[in-house]
């Protein structure tokens, strides 16, 4: 009787996928792969309908909690960060501009996935008037999120907590985007990955800096 010859055809299509994931989970590179594939639903525009819509009339829940949380004082007040060189900021200092804040973690796809439009966006309308602050979560200290930006070629302003994380942005998912006007309060929250650099929220974040 002929034996039965190994062909990777009669491997199960899931063993496949299992295993590939596998070595991408080994080699660190599961995040990018993963992140990769939401940057094409985001390039599809599935993901950008609602942000505009979003920004221009934000959940009004979601928004008045984060400012009554604030209280009268700015959002943020009090909040110390470290830039990836370990200078201090104190959030406050930004009161008078719109502040474009980004919570992220290097290992969180969706973050990743949404990078390069922010990055896109920050080249388009990053000015005295408008900060944007990308403040990183992540626990693996400081050099992993300092090596993954310079890998990237990012130059939009990174920092990460310097002081007790401000109750006003707690969030249920990561990351989570919030606008935040010159007078220093939230006037919008989106959680979750989306396209910001589209003409509707640039138009946004310009006219609250006029």
């Amino acid at each position: 009787m002929a034996k039965n010859k190994f062909s990777i055809k009669n491997i199960p299509g899931w063993a496949v996928m299992l295993g590939i994931f596998g070595i991408l989970y080994l080699t660190g590179l599961h995040t990018e792969a993963i992140g990769q594939v939401q940057r094409l639903l985001l390039a599809t525009g599935i993901r950008n309908a609602d942000v505009p819509e979003t920004l221009q009339n934000p959940d009004a829940t979601a928004v008045e909690e984060a400012s009554a949380a604030a209280g009268s004082s700015m959002a943020g007040a009090g909040f110390k960060m470290l830039d990836l060189n370990g200078k201090t900021t104190n959030f406050e200092s930004l009161k008078g501009k719109v502040i474009f804040l980004n919570i992220w973690a290097t290992w969180c796809p969706p973050c990743v996935a949404e990078m390069p439009n922010i990055q896109s966006l920050y080249e388009k309308i990053g000015s005295d008037k408008i900060a944007f602050v990308m403040l990183s979560v992540d626990e693996g200290g400081m050099e992993k999120v300092k090596k993954y930006i310079d890998k990237k070629g990012y130059t939009f302003p990174v920092y990460m907590p310097g002081s007790q994380f401000p109750r006003e942005f707690y969030s249920n998912a990561i990351p989570t985007t919030f606008i935040i006007s010159p007078e220093g309060k939230i006037v919008a929250k989106q959680e979750g990955m989306a396209d910001y650099d589209t003409k509707e929220v640039r138009e946004f974040l310009q006219g609250l800096a006029k």
